[in-house]
């Protein structure tokens, strides 16, 4: 898992920075001039999602007999924040780019406090004791800031004093950070090859039902509560596609090499799942337009 372990930080750390490098203020000012659309997918998120994702596992604990380790890593995925995929999913779509970005960007910032607060109450009801004492939520507060929230911040920095620059290589961004998790992602999965059956079989079922019944919930729910067919689009892709390198950096920081070769198996599966059915969804929503 050294592909894993060591390189997730600095990868997530590059592709957040090119996030920044996209994003201006008016992207955050776009969640107070249009805050409905922003609000229901924000609570889709960053609170259904978690909820899904717990409910899954007390079935899945009940009938299924998922075990403890595989449980937290689930509800690890489920944590983290959507990632820059999804806006490029987004435009794929033809959704709302704009409060892509803006979910993106708020929900990322959060994250430092959101994800480390989900995971050590997960663990807890669970019954977990393998985190050690001397990890504390402030404390992955703080790392986290430091690939998350820090290199998005330079990003904006950047781009502010370097407007022009910026703006004419902005797919060369969106192209290199793209270029970026797909080259972390196929490592990981090169050098787990001979583990990928396992992880398919071990959680391949509960990462796949969260998958698709989180995209209908988030679908049907902004079609009630927000404004048209691309805000419906863009939620649905946001609450489907979740931040694997971002799961796996935080696993790391949490658990020894033991536990998280277990933990990051939800991991592992969620993010080959995803992406096949998120261009599923993606094909349809076309179809349908």
């Amino acid at each position: 898992m050294g592909i894993a372990t060591n390189i997730a930080p600095i990868i997530l750390g590059l592709i957040m920075f090119g996030l920044g490098l996209g994003l201006q203020t008016k992207d955050f000012l776009r969640v107070i001039n249009h805050p409905k659309n922003f609000i229901v997918g924000f609570i889709c998120q960053l609170i259904l999602l978690p909820i899904v994702a717990w409910i899954l596992i007390l079935i899945f604990r009940n009938f299924m007999d998922l075990s403890l380790e595989l449980a937290l890593g689930v509800m690890i995925i489920a944590s983290v924040p959507g990632g820059v995929t999804t806006n490029v999913m987004t435009k794929f779509a033809k959704g709302d780019v704009g409060l892509s970005i803006s979910l993106t960007a708020v929900i990322s910032l959060i994250s430092i406090i959101s994800v480390p607060f989900i995971i050590f109450n997960s663990a807890k009801m669970l019954g977990i004791q393998n985190i050690s004492e001397e990890i504390t939520m402030s404390k992955i507060a703080i790392q986290m800031a430091a690939i998350v929230t820090i290199p998005v911040l330079l990003g904006m920095i950047v781009r502010k004093f370097a407007e022009q620059f910026v703006t004419s290589k902005v797919t060369i961004v969106e192209r290199t950070t793209s270029i970026l998790f797909i080259i972390f992602f196929i490592g990981v999965w090169l050098e787990e090859k001979d583990n990928i059956l396992r992880y398919i079989q071990e959680a391949g079922l509960v990462t796949l039902i969260l998958n698709v019944v989180m995209m209908i919930i988030a679908y049907y729910i902004a079609k009630f509560f927000t404004t048209g067919m691309k805000q419906r689009k863009t939620i649905s892709i946001e609450c489907g596609l979740q931040n694997g390198t971002l799961a796996i950096a935080v696993a790391k920081m949490i658990f020894d090499e033991e536990m998280l070769n277990l933990v990051i198996v939800p991991t592992a599966t969620y993010a080959l799942i995803m992406y096949i059915t998120g261009f599923a969804l993606i094909f349809i929503l076309r179809r349908s337009n």
